[in-house]
């Protein structure tokens, strides 16, 4: 019994919150806030910038994860575990550390800050552990019996890749550009720091709520609610999505 109410207790702790965001408009209130100066253009530049940094997490990090799973040294261990930092490290101190890399004063003397490349940038830093996490364990998955068989009928090295491994990872990798693209809308601390909160250059949704929340609070909450029905898509989607890929490939449902 104990246990048992120790359980509910957590899940109370967890699902009120958004039963209460849910509540708390109606939907006058909702259209209303929908209709916020703050809400469009936040939510087309976290749109955009999400796409971008998606693209260019997958791009970068899809070979990243081929290596890192089909590697057994102490080198890729290493690397495995500086991916992983931006998980652990707070954005607020990832923030600043961009800064320090691309700022004006910083390592490169770059003057990506408050740019929406900056958006971006910090988009693809806090979204791309989990990317690479899910590919690495997807494609340690793959039988390597599968890839010796695809060289010895003429298959290139890519050819191999692409034709085998890629399909056989294909659940992880979805469900990691999943959470990769959910990381980056949601995206907070880093890129007010590094990008500012500049309307119709870096304000993204979340930099929309922060703002809203200090003049209109039906805009605010029309953004969250917004963001929340996402995170149900997303959710959503990482349970389906998987079992429609193998489904469609003919394996178990």
């Amino acid at each position: 019994m104990p246990t048992r109410v120790l359980a509910i207790g957590l899940l109370v702790l967890l699902v009120l919150p958004l039963v209460a965001l849910a509540s708390s408009s109606s939907p006058g209130e909702l259209a209303a806030g929908l209709e916020h100066p703050l809400f469009w253009p936040a939510l087309r530049l976290s749109a955009k910038t999400t796409v971008v940094s998606l693209l260019v997490v997958v791009v970068m990090g899809t070979p990243l994860a081929w290596w890192i799973a089909a590697s057994t040294g102490r080198s890729a261990r290493a690397v495995e575990l500086l991916v992983d930092l931006p998980i652990v490290i707070p954005p607020a101190v990832l923030g600043v550390a961009l800064l320090q890399a691309y700022g004006r004063s910083g390592l490169l003397g770059l003057s990506i800050p408050f740019t929406t490349t900056a958006v971006i940038v910090a988009q693809v830093v806090v979204s791309s552990p989990f990317y690479v996490q899910s590919a690495a364990t997807a494609f340690r998955k793959v039988d390597p019996d599968l890839m010796t068989v695809a060289r010895t009928l003429g298959a290139s090295p890519a050819q191999a890749f692409f034709r085998v491994a890629v399909p056989v990872a294909m659940p992880g990798l979805l469900g990691g550009a999943a959470l990769s693209w959910a990381r980056s809308m949601g995206e907070f601390g880093a890129t007010l720091l590094f990008a500012g909160n500049l309307p119709g250059t870096t304000q993204t949704m979340p930099l929309a709520i922060y703002t809203a929340l200090e003049s209109d609070v039906r805009a605010a909450l029309a953004i969250s609610l917004v963001l929340a029905a996402i995170a149900v898509v997303v959710l959503l989607g990482l349970r389906i999505g998987p079992r429609l890929w193998l489904r469609s490939r003919g394996g178990p449902p």
